[in-house]
């Protein structure tokens, strides 16, 4: 019997390069650590992050540290885990309950929990919440580290994103406060 090779190798092929492509945006963000399974996470630059704390103070300064420390790590929706995987809503929650304040868990909640502030009251610490699946229910959230930038977790792990890039700007629904957040 005489076996055709391309019957096996095409769909092995295949499968390769799905796998492959499967774990791109991943790959780009960590790098699994073979010892313990967890992923390394990439840290800020000195110089960005200097530039960025220099100006915050008290539990905001704590809040900001701690997001940057999640730099990198992968999305993952369900999760909460720095250095593992994260999405959206667990990253903003666990970030604030290092500083002593507890945020609902979904996007929504954390958008109804939050005072309203207005584009020209927005600093540092504050939320920022968006509609990004085309319904009408928020359904991303991301912490505010300066006027501009805020720093969420997106399908490519937790980033630091621009409110003036066309994406995000034409998705913003509104900027929040946390109660309490001195």
């Amino acid at each position: 019997m005489k076996i055709n090779t391309r019957h096996i190798f095409v769909p092995l092929l295949f499968a390769c390069m799905v796998a492959m492509l499967s774990g791109c945006s991943t790959l780009k963000h960590s790098v699994k650590n073979k010892k313990k399974g967890k992923a390394k996470t990439e840290k800020i630059d000195k110089h960005r992050r200097h530039e960025i704390e220099k100006n915050l103070h008290g539990d905001v300064k704590l809040i900001i540290d701690e997001a940057l420390e999640w730099m990198g790590t992968p999305y993952e929706f369900g999760r909460q885990d720095k250095g593992e995987a994260t999405d959206c809503s667990g990253f903003v929650m666990r970030v604030f309950e290092k500083a002593g304040y507890k945020l609902p868990r979904n996007s929504a909640k954390q958008a109804e929990f939050c005072s309203p502030v207005k584009k020209s009251g927005v600093k540092a610490g504050d939320l920022v919440f968006f509609i990004t699946n085309g319904g009408t229910k928020i359904n991303h959230v991301g912490l505010m580290i300066d006027d501009d930038q805020f720093i969420h977790a997106s399908t490519k792990g937790v980033v630091i994103s621009s409110m003036s890039s066309n994406y995000y700007s034409t998705h913003f629904q509104l900027y929040g406060r946390v109660p309490g957040l001195k």
